[in-house]
């Protein structure tokens, strides 16, 4: 099965891998996108694994108010540097974390990380986490988080 340069591309938004990696997926999977876009995550998810044991000592911390204003949370997220800080998409992903911890509640880290992804349900948090790290190139964890409710201590 082959592949033209528009599975290329679309492989490389949905993924933000690179050309290369993109091409080199698609080649491997004789054209197959699905299987494609597997290796390109894994591949993702084994850089992210590799950098497991660089410091991550820069980050953002996000908020999220739920609309009824009576549920809260924040959330620290950390990276190796600012200039990944400042990211957009990692920006999102603290608030999107952000917007987990309000919705799902969480007990501890280990079981915010286990918890589906609420805009990915078919991915954890923490494989979420992965995937950026993997994109960015760079560390990426879950440091801590808050969560306040209304009346509740």
């Amino acid at each position: 099965m082959s592949f033209t340069a528009s599975d290329i591309k679309k492989l490389r938004a949905e993924t933000g891998a690179g050309v290369v990696d993109c091409k080199q997926a698609l080649t491997e999977a004789e054209g197959d996108y699905s299987q494609a876009k597997e290796i390109v995550m894994a591949r993702g998810l084994a850089r992210a694994e590799k950098k497991a044991s660089r410091q991550a000592r820069e980050g953002v911390i996000a908020s999220y108010v739920h609309a009824n204003s009576k549920v809260a949370s924040m959330v620290e997220l950390l990276c190796e540097t600012d200039f990944v800080a400042r990211n957009g998409e990692f920006c999102a992903l603290a608030h999107d974390l952000a917007m987990q911890v309000t919705a799902m509640n969480p007990e501890s880290l280990s079981d915010l990380l286990a918890q589906d992804f609420i805009k990915n349900p078919s991915a954890s948090v923490e494989n979420t986490i992965k995937q950026l790290s993997g994109k960015i190139g760079e560390k990426i964890s879950l440091a801590r988080f808050v969560r306040y409710q209304l009346g509740v201590e």
